[in-house]
């Protein structure tokens, strides 16, 4: 089934507020084999959000909208709703009730903006939102389409979106099953990758389909399979995600859709490791992106932002000889703070950093976008210590996300080879 997105708000136009719920909304949508085929961005316009809703019924039985639900006069969207599908607003009481329990938990006083939010048209079905004061609404046309509105904060559509989907596939069941698996591959770029797998993609069954989605140094293989026969499409997707495994060898990470900061965490907690991070041009956001996976808290030490070389001295006991010699962005340097990442913190496993983020700051023997990164391992007294130096491309955000997934990766490679 196709499934159109419309997403309504100014601030998105604007370039203020990214839209994340479309990926999400396709996300949670395609583990059933249904597809997102129409994206389309609107103002908070009345006329704007119709000839949307046209559209998206002219290409689906589905649409799924997001935003337009807050309580100020800009968010219009559940009066043009009204124009489109008929009826009143009302209060609804069991989402004013919804509302009031939000209120008190959240400490704060119920306004009366806030309390219009339980202002529903008479023309749909509520479905609540159990984490905010916008309604999910729910509206059909005679010809048994659906519309379904949702709130537009990220956080609200996500918690909301497992009970639309079940109820979406109440409405239109399908005969047909389907499965997926999710390889990691790392060493890899998404053509190099692609050519290896040209043969084996080529004789892939009609009921089989495989995609690459890459990412900084990173690319995420995914078999999606759709049969009447549960049993047989299942056993199919794993035998062509085995038949992967088999053709691409070592540089298989992960036999799930995981992060490679997830990888990590699930390596070290295996083989009873600790972590550490010694951080100059990626300013914490390693130790940021392992600490933000539940669980980490048993594996993760701590880590240095060691941005000054009177840092790196200081704590991560770098020489300033070299320093002075080669250079904060420099293999010497990085492996001396993957070193005193461990001693600073007892870790047995460390990363570390150190490189030219950009925009400025680059030079024609160090430019923009190189980074010098290192591992360190302890083991029964013994410190390994391996270090690459890479060339990153983009923004400054771009560079410092590559780089924090290759300290991940090389970090991984480290243990797995110890």
């Amino acid at each position: 089934m196709n499934i159109s997105v419309i997403v309504i708000g100014d601030e998105i136009l604007l370039g203020q507020v990214i839209d994340t719920n479309t990926s999400a909304i396709a996300k949670s949508v395609g583990k059933y084999g249904w597809r997102v085929n129409d994206v389309q961005v609107v103002a908070d316009d009345a006329e704007a959000i119709l000839r949307a809703i046209d559209r998206g019924f002219r290409n689906s039985d589905v649409i799924i909208s997001t935003g337009g639900l807050g309580p100020t006069k800009d968010d219009i969207t559940k009066l043009t709703l009204c124009r489109k599908f008929g009826g009143t607003l009302v209060e609804d009481k069991s989402v004013l009730k919804n509302i009031e329990n939000l209120v008190s938990r959240r400490k704060m006083k119920l306004n009366d903006l806030t309390r219009a939010q339980a202002m529903v048209p008479t023309s749909c079905s509520v479905i609540q939102n159990t984490v905010g004061t916008a309604p999910v609404m729910w509206f059909e046309t005679p010809e048994a389409k659906v519309l379904v509105a949702m709130p537009g904060v990220p956080f609200e559509t996500l918690t909301a979106l497992p009970e639309v989907v079940n109820l979406l596939r109440e409405k239109f069941p399908s005969p047909d099953h389907y499965a997926h698996a999710t390889l990691m591959v790392g060493d890899f770029t998404e053509s190099a990758l692609a050519e290896h797998l040209a043969d084996w993609e080529e004789k892939l069954p009609p009921h089989l389909h495989l995609a690459y989605l890459p990412q900084p140094r990173l690319i995420r293989l995914r078999i999606d399979g759709t049969h009447t026969d549960r049993q047989f499409i299942e056993s199919e997707v794993e035998r062509a995600k085995n038949e992967l495994v088999s053709l691409i060898g070592s540089a298989v990470l992960a036999t799930q859709d995981l992060t490679p900061a997830e990888i990590l965490l699930e390596e070290c907690r295996k083989t009873s490791m600790t972590l550490a991070t010694a951080e100059s041009c990626t300013g914490g956001n390693i130790a940021h992106t392992l600490t933000l996976i539940p669980g980490a808290s048993d594996i993760v030490a701590g880590g240095i932002v060691s941005y000054s070389n009177d840092v790196k001295m200081r704590l991560l006991k770098v020489r300033a000889s070299d320093l002075e010699t080669h250079g904060a962005v420099s293999i010497p340097v990085v492996e001396q703070m993957a070193k005193g990442a461990l001693q600073a913190t007892g870790a047995t496993l460390s990363m570390a950093t150190s490189g030219i983020a950009g925009p400025g700051g680059g030079t024609p023997e160090k430019p923009v976008g190189m980074v010098c990164i290192a591992a360190a391992l302890c083991q029964e007294g013994n410190v390994k210590v391996v270090s690459e130096t890479d060339y990153f491309t983009g923004t400054r955000k771009r560079v410092i996300d590559s780089a924090t997934t290759r300290a991940l990766l090389l970090a991984l490679r480290l243990l797995r080879k110890s």
